[in-house]
């Protein structure tokens, strides 16, 4: 090997453990192996309770892709063996007991999304069942004997729960254990995870040790911050960008980040180069450059990344339209005002407060305009998943009908008429129309 391919090797390994990286263990054993040239086998498992992924998963993502890039071969462990035990707590939405056809369903659009990412002839697939299935109880206490109940009480939640006296089920103890056998079963050199994954990831390089495999390097990224600025990226607390989301969706959701986020957006799911982050790191410290400028580049990067540069465009013109100027959409879906919608959102004619409108009365002058349950006609046409859904978005002052925001001092009851304008965020919209 020449100078000049170490030089590139050394850039490379630069790049791949610098950038977007929270922690290696252990860093120097990593970089030996990215320079001996052995074409690493990069583990990374997913848990198919739900069948979306969104941004936060881009982090580890877009690592592994670079780790591709350079000739090495990515793992993808699918969770359909733990996805059909579930969380025998009872009390985790993030772990529901699903049934084999649902892990399936779910798998399968997971991994559509997943390789929008990473690269699929350069991905292995497999599955928990693969060696789960044929495990034996002998094979699960010889898996247990293992470990002791003080290693995994050593995970941060497990001991916050039992020292508040909360209930642990021992299957839940079994997850790390299953998750490190993973591990082994594929030989995994390499295992991706973000921080809070950390114990879970050691105890499967503990494992590989004990039964004379060389334990796995550690890969943790650090975890993005959600839409609200506060807490992780999560589907479950509705601050998440997902990856199969509209392009437009996907655009307006990155110009709703926090100004304080843009950097952290920028370094862990963009291409943009280190001394360009540097230059606008200074601009937001001097105030010399305006935060939606930058969301706007932003924006478009990621947009890019997942479907191309003209539908980056399109969704930014669209914004541009429709939130800065406030402009109405051209394509605002349609939602007919019939007797039985009229009827399901207790609706009221205002010179006649009567609930029910019949057909006859719908085209009528004097009952073209309805006092109406905001929080039953958000849920009927489908911009709020339910009434709960709906009032806490009024309660966020983000229900606006004919440009007038429903609050909840109006007891949750708003008026539509023909060619009434419902808009929830700055993104959702239905016009009401009726049949001629």
């Amino acid at each position: 090997m020449d100078s000049g391919e170490k030089a590139m090797i050394s850039q490379d390994v630069n790049r791949l453990l610098e950038r977007g990286v929270a922690e290696i263990i252990i860093k120097e054993e990593m970089i030996a192996l990215l320079r001996s040239g052995k074409k690493l086998r990069l583990k990374e498992g997913f848990d198919p309770s739900f069948p979306d992924i969104h941004l936060g998963h881009m982090v580890t993502l877009r690592k592994l892709h670079q780790f591709q890039e350079l000739g090495h071969k990515v793992i993808l462990i699918v969770g359909d063996w733990t996805a059909q035990i579930g969380d025998p707590s009872g009390v985790s939405v993030t772990r529901p007991m699903l049934a084999k056809e649902e892990v399936q369903a779910n798998a399968k659009t997971y991994m559509e999304q997943f390789f929008k990412i990473v690269d699929k002839a350069k991905t292995e697939v497999r599955w928990q069942s693969e060696w789960f299935g044929k495990f034996t109880l002998a094979d699960v206490i010889q898996l247990t004997s293992r470990f002791t109940i003080a290693q995994l009480m050593a995970r941060e939640d497990f001991s916050n729960r039992y020292r508040e006296g909360r209930p642990i089920a021992v299957t839940e103890l079994l997850y790390p254990l299953l998750q490190a056998y993973d591990s082994v079963a594929v030989r995994a050199d390499v295992e991706f995870g973000g921080t809070d994954q950390k114990f879970n990831l050691l105890v499967g390089r503990e494992l590989q040790s004990m039964v004379g495999q060389r334990p796995q390097q550690v890969f943790l990224a650090p975890l993005l911050i959600g839409t609200d600025g506060s807490r992780k990226m999560s589907k479950s607390l509705g601050n998440y960008i997902g990856v199969a989301e509209p392009p437009n969706e996907i655009y307006g959701k990155v110009m709703s980040i926090p100004d304080n986020l843009i950097m952290d957006y920028f370094e862990l799911v963009t291409d943009v180069p280190d001394e360009e982050l540097e230059k606008f790191r200074q601009e937001l410290d001097k105030q010399t450059v305006n935060p939606m400028v930058l969301k706007k580049r932003l924006a478009i990067e990621i947009v890019t990344q997942l479907y191309d540069n003209g539908a980056a465009q399109e969704a930014e013109e669209r914004f541009v339209k429709e939130v800065q100027r406030k402009e109405l959409p051209e394509d605002i879906p349609q939602v007919k005002i019939t007797p039985e919608l009229l009827q399901k959102i207790k609706a009221r004619s205002f010179e006649e407060k009567r609930f029910i409108v019949t057909s006859a009365e719908v085209g009528k002058p004097k009952t073209q305009e309805w006092y109406v349950s905001v929080p039953l006609l958000l849920s009927e046409i489908g911009l709020a998943k339910s009434r709960s859904d709906a009032r806490r978005l009024i309660k966020q002052g983000a229900v606006h009908i004919d440009d007038r925001t429903i609050y909840e001092i109006y007891e949750e009851h708003g008026t539509i008429k023909i060619g009434s304008v419902i808009k929830v965020g700055k993104r959702r919209f239905r016009r009401m129309v009726i049949d001629k």
